[in-house]
């Protein structure tokens, strides 16, 4: 984990299958960079949103 960093909540499409994952990154950007060097070009992101604290 690096300074800076948040969770955010990646929605996505693999396959026609939806899924959610928790990414770990210092903004929206870097992770999308993060499931698309796991799931490759094939994963469609749906949306990236912060997950807030409570």
């Amino acid at each position: 984990m690096r300074c800076g960093s948040k969770c955010f909540v990646v929605e996505m499409e693999i396959k026609g299958e939806k899924q959610i994952k928790s990414v770990t990154a210092r903004t929206s950007v870097d992770a999308r960079k993060t499931i698309r060097g796991e799931y490759g070009a094939g994963a469609y992101i749906l949306s990236v949103t912060e997950e807030k604290k409570k």
